[in-house]
């Protein structure tokens, strides 16, 4: 049977002043995991930042759930996890701090998970930390167990392998083969290169 569509978007086109990043672009996502793969300057962290909502699309809609962003943009946009894994935005918060912070927003939050995305990702020694004080592995880190707890409907991933030890990257993969065997959740995440080691349920290829 096929699952529905959590994430739609219909004729997508986005441009910076000086060149077109994508244009036309329509997708029709279920739950599970997609890849979005390009090489370097292709658009993959654009197309992101116009999933979520923080840039805006020179032509074409999106809706979660059919919530349409231009329409119910709130709404739209308290269905989507995502941080960009540059910000210092949360610095001044502790670990758990940054987690109660998401909890906040997103009331599916999964408490009892965890333990163990902190285990997993190496994080328990610093799980007491401001996050000014970790490496940028270990924001990054903060960043995806919040997204794996979170219980969001959609959830983007920019380049979730980057600064990451391969333990963590392993882990990460076997999160993700996880969600793309669900039913409730759309995983999108960037890559220069589609993982082996995660089974998308579709790609989308922005080219080299």
């Amino acid at each position: 049977m096929t699952s529905p569509t959590i994430l739609q978007a219909a004729d997508l086109s986005f441009s910076y002043p000086d060149h077109e990043v994508f244009k036309d672009l329509s997708l029709a996502l279920p739950a599970g995991v997609t890849i979005i793969r390009g090489g370097d300057g292709r658009g993959k962290t654009s197309l992101i930042r116009v999933l979520v909502g923080e840039l805006k699309a020179s032509g074409g809609q999106l809706a979660i759930n059919g919530i349409r962003l231009d329409q119910q943009a709130a709404q739209y946009k308290q269905q989507v996890y995502y941080v960009d894994p540059r910000t210092e935005a949360f610095d001044q918060l502790s670990v758990p701090e940054y987690f109660a912070s998401v909890k906040a927003r997103f009331p599916a939050f999964n408490d009892a998970a965890l333990p163990e995305l902190l285990g997993g990702l190496s994080l328990t020694p610093h799980a007491e930390k401001k996050l000014f004080m970790l490496s940028t592995g270990s924001k990054r880190k903060v960043y995806l167990a919040g997204a794996f707890a979170a219980g969001a409907a959609v959830n983007l991933l920019d380049d979730p392998f980057a600064s990451l030890d391969k333990s963590s990257i392993n882990f990460v993969s076997e999160v993700l083969a996880d969600f793309a065997e669900q039913s409730k959740q759309v995983w999108v995440a960037s890559f220069y290169e589609t993982p082996a080691e995660i089974a998308a349920n579709e790609v989308i290829d922005l080219g080299d």
